[in-house]
């Protein structure tokens, strides 16, 4: 991939834009779309535009669409900050294509799954912006979504899509039953939510079965024999828990508790209190900041100051958990799917080098893996056309060599062969990186 610079004009409103995202928190504003800006913005030719309710407006070069790209991300609350950012991105890699996949013209708008009341994604807006990508035969593909309680609403309704299923592929769903069966996944997955028997869903981050895992190893590593884990109660929380309890027993680690903790609670001192009497000397949050995770932080190192927490993605961007829970984050490990950008090389590094130019900053982790989502999606939209059940099977053909995150090829489950689990410690304030994991295959599948 080139990397093409843009001008002045559009380095200026890339510029104000990224400052205009800077504060995140849980109850973030209602601006539904991108902040970027593309080169030709708001127009949309031929195609049909997707709800201005949830949906930016249509993003696009010198030459009107044939065909639109969305993207699917919770623009609210706690992520805005690492959302808006994944947006511009996969904006900034359609530009670098002169938004082009083949001889498909293409025009992209940024879609909001999230509700500021809720500051994070909502089932019920989820689900409708399924519906429309479904019902709107300009939409192509979906870069989304974020999270995976959001996917498993979205991925039925676009496998059933006119001329579909629409294709799908995720830079962030880590849970593993959206497309396989075994641990830490639910009875009926993957196959309920392929109602048509063919795939149309693939992602480009590895599954919380090996995060679960990394996470697990490295408890051990610390030396950590008793480990309380807490989880949200939601798809992903339930299912990280689960996993971290799975892999940790079989490293002999003794599991004191796997329980929920209520995202609107005033106050989670009893829960510190069972904790610290259980001889914890660590806890598992297995769930995501945007759950009153500042809270539930502070309140168990008041009443248990000396576990140790860690932490899955879901405590990321690590500057919310940070802002969210202040002093009581320090020496907090978390992981993330996926290696630091500044280990990227190749194009990874063009698109790391590009993007920190337009933007004033080095992009995060998950914005380079929605960069790569819609390289894979642009690929297969070059093999399949303007053709929606085309493009969903040419997602499965995808092999790609020196890509923004590495060389890789999406398995017959939608799955990535490519794969490493960063560690992250929180010190005086600020993220700090500890190292990278790679559990062995036979650990994981043993």
């Amino acid at each position: 991939m080139i990397l093409k610079k843009r001008g002045v004009l559009g380095f200026l409103i890339l510029l104000v834009a990224v400052l205009a995202f800077a504060a995140a928190g849980c109850g973030g504003d209602d601006d539904g779309g991108s902040s970027g800006d593309g080169g030709g913005g708001g127009g949309g030719g031929s195609v049909e535009a997707l709800p201005s309710a949830s949906c930016g407006p249509i993003r696009q070069g010198s030459e009107e669409p044939q065909a639109l790209i969305a993207s699917d991300l919770p623009l609210q609350g706690s992520n805005r900050s690492l959302t808006t950012e994944m947006a511009d991105a996969i904006e900034f890699v359609l530009e670098q294509h002169e938004w082009k996949a083949g001889d498909t013209v293409l025009g992209y708008q940024s879609c909001d799954d999230s509700t500021a009341q809720a500051g994070s994604w909502d089932s019920a807006k989820c689900s409708s912006n399924a519906r429309a990508y479904a019902n709107n035969e300009s939409v192509i593909g979906l870069v989304g979504t974020f999270n995976s309680g959001c996917a498993k609403l979205v991925i039925p309704v676009l496998n059933r899509a006119p001329g579909g299923p629409v294709a799908m592929v995720s830079p962030a769903n880590t849970y593993p039953g959206l497309t396989e069966g075994g641990p830490g996944t639910e009875t009926g997955e993957p196959d309920n939510y392929y109602p048509t028997g063919k795939r149309n869903y693939t992602r480009v981050v590895w599954n919380d079965q090996f995060q679960g895992a990394a996470n697990a190893t490295y408890a051990d590593e610390l030396g950590l024999k008793k480990i309380f884990v807490l989880n949200d109660s939601e798809t992903y929380g339930q299912g990280i828990a689960n996993l971290f309890v799975k892999y940790a027993e079989k490293l002999g680690i003794e599991i004191l508790g796997n329980q929920k903790w209520d995202k609107k609670a005033t106050s989670y001192e009893s829960l510190a209190s069972r904790i610290k009497s259980s001889g914890a000397d660590a806890v598992f949050l297995g769930g995501i900041v945007c759950n009153n995770g500042g809270k539930l932080i502070k309140d168990i190192k008041a009443g248990a100051p000396d576990v140790q927490l860690l932490g899955p993605d879901g405590w990321t961007p690590i500057s919310a958990t940070i802002e969210g829970a202040g002093a009581s984050a320090n020496d907090m490990y978390i992981t993330q799917p996926g290696i630091p950008v500044d280990q990227l090389t190749g194009a990874g590094k063009e698109f790391t080098d590009g993007f920190t130019e337009k933007a004033g900053k080095a992009p995060n982790p998950y914005t380079a893996y929605a960069a790569q989502a819609v390289e894979v999606l642009i690929a297969a939209i070059e093999k399949g056309g303007n053709d929606r059940a085309a493009v969903s099977a040419a997602l499965f053909e995808t092999d790609i060599t020196d890509g923004i995150i590495g060389s890789f090829q999406i398995d017959e489950n939608g799955d990535t062969t490519l794969g490493k689990v960063s560690i992250y410690q929180i010190k005086a304030g600020e993220e700090t990186f500890v190292k990278n994991v790679t559990p062995e295959l036979d650990f994981i599948e043993g």
